[in-house]
């Protein structure tokens, strides 16, 4: 098999657990993958990691490159991207993947330039296709898309003459989809080649704090925008979100204005989410907030804006003022309830 067919993904793991967007990308991959008549693999760098690693058969990955070392149990920089930089040396895929979290953003750019290649960040999708500079035709090409310019456009970049492609993706943009239950993965064990001199910082202490809000798990958000983002319609906006066993979410402008804080925004630039009803109160409904919520399987919008671009999405529209139509919701769900 010609390994630049192969897309390699690289495996967060905090606390012998699994980021959930290693994952998402595995499935992608796959996809990606079955276009390219190549395969997924992944490399994953740690601690007594081994139960673990069977479990991504199940995602579509084929291969995982595994070094383990005590001194790799906790992320740091260094280390981890000198030991990426020579499994991408040794085994050549053509496209690498990375999340676009805390760690995928530092390990990232560090491989780019070791191997002084393309890196596209903060993609939202990802695709197989060709492009045309003058005379020439790059087929089976990593398309990578992202939003550009404050998020008002969206571009789609393409690096053909670097070996590997690489990118990192957002968090929930792909849909985490098993693809194989009883799927075998092959584990290669990879020797830490790496001295002393190459970690130069050591971990002490690890204190984790989890997020105020979980917005990728939430089957029920009600989000305010600009329209609901007075005292009393955020006031509103948050009581109905807690009746209704749900959580807070909200537009970019409304993080922007500082009066919540980015684990509540839902986006390109925030969080992408598919929950099983999403309230949009006082959202316009600008294309870089319905690309985080669009694939939710209810939406109910409440603008007094009659063309707010939202409704073309909703499956409910009310036009009014959002305190008027929130104080009766909850009014009416409380009698009831």
């Amino acid at each position: 098999m010609d390994s630049k067919k192969n897309i390699l993904v690289f495996i967060e793991a905090r606390n012998r657990k699994f980021a959930e967007v290693s994952l998402e990308l595995l499935c992608a991959a796959d996809r990606l993958a079955r276009e390219l008549g190549g395969r997924v693999e992944a490399v994953a760098l740690g601690y007594n990691l081994e139960d673990e690693l069977k479990t991504l058969g199940r995602y579509g990955c084929e291969r995982v490159y595994y070094t383990s070392d005590a001194r790799l149990a906790h992320f740091t920089s260094v280390p981890y991207a000198k030991m990426v930089v020579r499994i991408i040396e040794k085994y050549q895929p053509g496209i690498v993947l990375f999340g676009a979290t805390t760690m995928g953003r530092d390990v990232a750019p560090r491989v780019a330039s070791a191997l002084k290649c393309g890196l596209t960040a903060d993609c939202t999708d990802l695709k197989i296709g060709e492009h045309q500079i003058k005379d020439t035709l790059y087929q089976n090409i990593l398309m990578q898309i992202r939003p550009a310019f404050g998020g008002n456009i969206i571009a789609t970049i393409v690096s053909p003459e670097s070996v590997p492609s690489m990118a990192t993706v957002r968090e929930g943009v792909m849909k985490l989809s098993p693809v194989e239950t009883e799927k075998n993965v092959e584990i290669l064990p990879e020797p830490c080649s790496l001295d002393e001199h190459d970690f130069l910082s050591e971990v002490l202490e690890v204190i984790r704090e989890e997020k105020k809000v979980n917005l990728k798990a939430a089957q029920i958000i009600v989000s305010a925008g600009m329209g609901a983002s007075d005292p009393e319609s955020l006031a509103l906006t948050k009581e109905l979100a807690r009746i209704l066993g749900g959580e807070l979410g909200c537009s970019r402008p409304v993080v922007d204005s500082g009066i919540l804080d980015k684990d509540h925004q839902v986006g390109q630039t925030g969080i992408t989410v598919r929950p099983n009803l999403y309230i949009a109160c006082g959202i316009s409904g600008q294309i870089q907030h319905r690309a985080g919520m669009a694939e939710a399987k209810r939406i109910i919008a409440i603008n007094k804006d009659p063309q707010a671009p939202i409704f073309a999405l909703a499956h409910y529209g009310i036009v009014g003022e959002v305190k008027d139509v929130l104080g009766k919701m909850i009014k009416a769900y409380k009698t009831k309830a």
